[in-house]
């Protein structure tokens, strides 16, 4: 059962990384609710990519605890591969299977993990073709595929496990610039229809418009954060100030 709007699907306490020596994390606490658009931005180093990957324990943090839709992820006796299956995560290189047609890659998932049958699992993906505005790729392979529409195969495959959660690390930093806008479209529909998303983006104008919460990383700290009204219009920290000087 899907959690109701409002609650609490995320809540990060004292998150730490290291990398050897290298400090990427320093103690991030953040908590999001269900439906709420949270975007986070910053400069290259600043801790943004390892934090997401964090989120889904494709880092495993150093320090700090991690509970995602009641499941404390960084506790040994959590099944972390039951949480993934709740968690969708897009990266900047699309990672499809090369061998597979589109229609495959997105019902590979199901599939493979038994959530639904054969004729189920390609209903659904053919579904989210369209929703994603590619029914007519199906039978293609990614080669054959622009940028822009590999990512948004890339959603929908990640959508085809039904998530209550979307991740997205610089989903369009990959991406020609005349492409970036189909794949911020499909990730504006995604939000407009209540979808719970952490986005790391470059994106200040999808920030700007979308975001329900704008979080400013630096050094491994969040440095500020509110509404993108408050810090696109209005940033408290000298550091926020100076970076966003250099990208508006």
């Amino acid at each position: 059962m899907a959690p109701k709007s409002g609650t609490e699907i995320v809540k990060v306490t004292g998150l730490v990384k290291h990398f050897d020596h290298l400090e990427v994390l320093n103690g991030i606490d953040l908590s999001v609710k269900v439906g709420e658009v949270v975007c986070v931005i910053g400069p290259s180093g600043s801790g943004k990519s390892t934090f997401l990957r964090c989120l889904n324990f494709l880092e495993r943090p150093t320090a700090g605890e991690i509970v995602i839709d009641g499941s404390n992820i960084t506790d040994k006796k959590t099944n972390i591969n039951r949480v993934r299956e709740n968690i969708g995560m897009v990266f900047q290189s699309f990672n499809l299977f090369s061998n597979m047609t589109v229609l495959q890659n997105i019902m590979f998932a199901p599939l493979e993990l038994k959530k639904m049958s054969r004729a189920e699992a390609k209903e659904k993906a053919t579904a989210l073709l369209a929703r994603v505005g590619l029914s007519d790729k199906a039978n293609y392979y990614p080669h054959q595929l622009s940028g822009g529409q590999q990512q948004r195969v890339a959603i929908a495959r990640s959508l085809a496990m039904n998530p209550d959660i979307m991740l997205f690390d610089e989903p369009t930093s990959a991406l020609d610039p005349e492409m970036v806008g189909e794949v911020l479209a499909v990730m504006k529909e995604l939000a407009a229809a209540g979808m719970t998303m952490i986005v790391v983006t470059h994106e200040m104008g999808f920030a700007r418009d979308v975001a329900d919460r704008v979080i400013f990383m630096a050094d491994g700290n969040i440095v500020e954060e509110g509404t993108p009204e408050a810090i696109f219009g209005d940033p408290q920290n000298a550091r926020t100030k100076d970076f966003l000087a250099c990208v508006l």
